[in-house]
């Protein structure tokens, strides 16, 4: 069968490129063409766009790449109406995926699945409308959103299990690297503990939360710590460099960066600062202890947006999960040097919540469940289009339409 996905960022590259193994295992005859990145093309298809190119966040920087948006939303109209998919399988990424989704439904070209549920829960509550008109199934990767979608809007979803526990536990099984090796293979000091700094996946991010992740964590350091920068995939290593210029000698200090490293360098780890975001999750399946930490321009007005517009007490995934405070957020005009400073103080191995977040780790991943997830998409999505393709052969008997 032919099957179309979007994954409009890297980390719906990396859940894509599983869910499309799993369905290879299921459908030996697969075929991909997909708007994605370079895991999902290494499995196999054609790569039409890539998410590169259409990965902008935050209402300025959509507005000055709105051409090359409207371009990737075109190309990829065309591309679905022409090929005649099975399936439109969409990852993440609401508001490009949704506008695909209206689409695909009122061209009646084939069934839609969602993978990685919009955050409705958060924001935009009013899409549940949409989601019920255009989308055929909805694949939800985190447990709470079964009671919101089916207890309060009565609309079906299923719970398929994280991707993120499964990644990272088939990570962990394979990987063997020493610190000792770690820290020669990227230029690292051997003598000194890591705090990472995850800062976000687009240049956007990076550019606000960068420079203030570092000068906080700098006077921690001592004789102890070294600071390593996990570099985007999506982001050209050249930006960092020149964000990093404005950083004094002194700041420059023990500062490393490694490249699509992220997996590998919370393996070794002792604490990380990062922006909210399925990074966080991860960073907690390595039980790393974390603060999440997010800029943002006039900070006290998006704090006050934040309470006015958000309809849940927290932003990172962890917190969320576990219903109460496990790391400490601190976002908007609360993402200060100074109040960074303090909260990675509490969580390294000496500080009072060091032991408190590995315990609210533990909770988080009871709460998660098992490995499976991309599997258990792939035969649910692969199950539903069992109809179609028998009535596909009995066209001349007028059986049409969806089931």
């Amino acid at each position: 069968m032919k099957y179309f996905l979007i994954a409009g960022e890297a980390s719906g590259d990396l859940h894509a490129a599983d869910v499309m193994r799993a369905l290879q295992r299921k459908d030996p005859d697969a075929e991909f063409r997909f708007i994605g990145g370079d895991l999902m093309q290494a499995v196999g298809g054609q790569l039409l766009y890539h998410y590169r190119r259409l990965a902008y966040m935050g209402i300025i920087a959509v507005a000055l790449h709105l051409p090359a948006i409207l371009k990737g939303l075109r190309r990829c109209k065309k591309e679905i109406k022409d090929w005649r998919p099975d399936c439109v399988i969409l990852i993440d990424y609401p508001g490009f995926n949704m506008k695909m989704a209206k689409y695909v439904h009122r061209q009646n070209i084939c069934p839609v699945y969602y993978y990685i549920a919009p955050k409705i829960w958060a924001w935009k509550e009013y899409r549940i409308k949409s989601i019920r008109r255009y989308v055929d199934r909805l694949f939800s990767i985190l447990p709470f959103e079964v009671e919101f979608f089916e207890q309060k809007h009565h609309y079906p979803i299923s719970y398929v299990g994280n991707p993120s526990v499964e990644e990272v536990a088939c990570f962990k099984s394979s990987y063997k690297t020493t610190f000792a090796d770690f820290s020669e293979q990227h230029g690292l000091e051997k003598n000194r503990k890591i705090i990472a700094l995850l800062a976000g996946s687009r240049a956007s991010e990076i550019e606000r939360n960068l420079i203030k992740m570092i000068r906080a964590a700098h006077p921690l350091l001592q004789k102890t710590y070294q600071l390593v920068i996990a570099c985007a995939p999506a982001v050209n290593p050249a930006f960092y460099e020149k964000v990093l210029t404005r950083l004094t000698a002194d700041e420059r200090a023990h500062l490393h960066l490694v490249h699509n490293e992220t997996y590998p360098l919370l393996s070794h780890a002792t604490a990380a600062l990062v922006t909210s975001g399925t990074a966080t999750l991860e960073t907690a399946l390595f039980n790393v202890p974390q603060v999440v930490c997010y800029h943002t321009a006039v900070g006290k007005l998006v704090s006050f947006m934040r309470r006015l517009v958000l309809k849940v007490k927290y932003i990172s995934l962890v917190n969320l999960i576990c219903d109460q405070e496990v790391v400490n957020e601190l976002v908007a005009d609360e993402m200060t040097v100074s109040n960074v400073r303090q909260a990675l103080a509490d969580i390294l191995p000496e500080g009072c919540k060091h032991e408190a977040v590995l315990s609210g780790y533990e909770t988080m991943r009871q709460r998660l469940g098992g490995l499976g997830a991309p599997q258990r998409v792939a035969e649910e999505i692969y199950e539903c289009l069992q109809p179609k393709k028998i009535r596909s052969k009995h066209k001349h008997k007028g059986l049409n339409g969806w089931f």
